[in-house]
């Protein structure tokens, strides 16, 4: 397991099921993980993004800490604010996949389901002979169409 996953691993089973927010050192983190403090923010950066569903409050110095908060959003409140908000005219396949992993962490779609999903939006489906900005406007519209599928099957 890579140094990355193994601390983003960590932070989440400090948050646990029940906690919404945690609050760390990083240089005691850092020393944990024998890492240098710059690891911690690059964890902290690229998995507990809002995009990801976390809120990150950190302070500098000798009594400085990280705190993170766990955006607690029931399926249909994540589901409408994706379709509302997060996805714009464009996705890349990195944004839908993280995206389709939250859903899935939040047991909004189940694994199969998120694997299909995940399929859908790929590179190798979409491995057709047109530009970047069509591909990711055609991800978009297929995760607004999936997340649309997904809310009416919630609703009943």
């Amino acid at each position: 397991m890579r140094l990355s996953d193994s601390i983003e691993s960590f932070i989440k089973t400090m948050l646990g099921e029940e906690s919404t927010e945690v609050e760390l050192k990083r240089n005691e983190l850092a020393e944990y993980f024998g890492c240098a403090p710059s690891q911690i923010n690059y964890v902290l950066a690229t998995r507990f993004s809002p995009d990801h569903g976390y809120l990150t409050e950190s302070r500098r110095g000798g009594g400085g800490y990280i705190r993170i908060v766990r955006v607690v959003e029931s399926g249909p409140q994540r589901l409408m604010y994706l379709l509302n908000e997060r996805i714009g005219d464009s996705l890349s396949e990195e944004e839908c996949v993280r995206l389709i992993s939250q859903l899935k962490e939040q047991r909004i779609v189940t694994a199969d389901e998120a694997s299909l999903m995940a399929s859908a939006v790929s590179t190798r489906a979409l491995g057709v002979p047109v530009q970047e900005s069509v591909k990711g406007a055609l991800r978009a519209r297929m995760m607004r169409s999936m997340l649309m599928s997904v809310a009416a099957r919630n609703r009943t």
